[in-house]
């Protein structure tokens, strides 16, 4: 099952968004060694976490975490624009058009095409919000990932130390792009569309998306 859901709505499925949250301190911290903070309950949380973004999730058929996501639009408060202009050689990236993606996240659980659900997920939300880009920040050790998915970033930068090198990236998905990774994971558009309605962002929110940031 796929959700798409607004950080105000999270508490709706407390145990999915705890499976999440504890994924990403898995993840970020206890694998990847960034300096991310744990709460009390195992989980990694931080300051853009109570922006309301939109989270794109993959779960199984548990109801726990597989995939997750973190969308913020870049003319909002974002991360790349807060903390890693460095990278970006102080070019702030900021449009209408652009939305930031971070915390992708893999449950060491997650089915093989869990990744290919989500960067799905993801380019179903580009298709209905009119947006031509995702930035992200990610972890050069994530590249095997993105390449066996195959939606490669174009990289914008790296930071300089070669110890848990960061990259900033541009993703940019098109109707085939969309079309091959259905076809990856073995959904159909129809599937997509009632996930996608299922979770409230119908065709009321079409036109006007909720705002995503405070």
């Amino acid at each position: 099952m796929i959700h798409f859901l607004y950080g105000d709505d999270l508490s709706k499925k407390p145990i999915l968004t705890h499976s999440m949250f504890t994924d990403r301190a898995e993840q970020f911290h206890d694998r990847l060694g960034w300096d991310v903070a744990v709460n009390a309950q195992g989980e990694e949380r931080d300051e853009y976490d109570r922006l309301n973004p939109l989270y794109v999730i993959v779960a199984n058929e548990h109801g726990l975490h597989e995939a997750s996501m973190r969308l913020l639009p870049t003319v909002g408060r974002t991360m790349v624009n807060d903390h890693f202009m460095h990278i970006t050689n102080d070019v702030k990236i900021q449009s209408p058009i652009i939305w930031e993606c971070t915390r992708f996240c893999v449950s060491p659980g997650a089915k093989p095409n869990a990744s290919a659900k989500l960067m799905a997920a993801g380019g179903k939300i580009m298709q209905e919000f009119s947006v031509e880009h995702y930035v992200g920040v990610f972890d050069r050790k994530m590249l095997p990932v993105y390449r066996f998915i195959g939606s490669v970033p174009t990289v914008v930068g790296w930071s300089q130390s070669e110890k848990n090198k960061i990259g900033v990236g541009l993703w940019e998905f098109n109707a085939e792009e969309y079309c091959r990774l259905l076809s990856d994971c073995g959904m159909s558009w129809a599937e997509m569309e009632l996930y996608f309605v299922n979770s409230g962002l119908g065709e009321d929110l079409r036109s006007e998306p909720k705002t995503l940031v405070a």
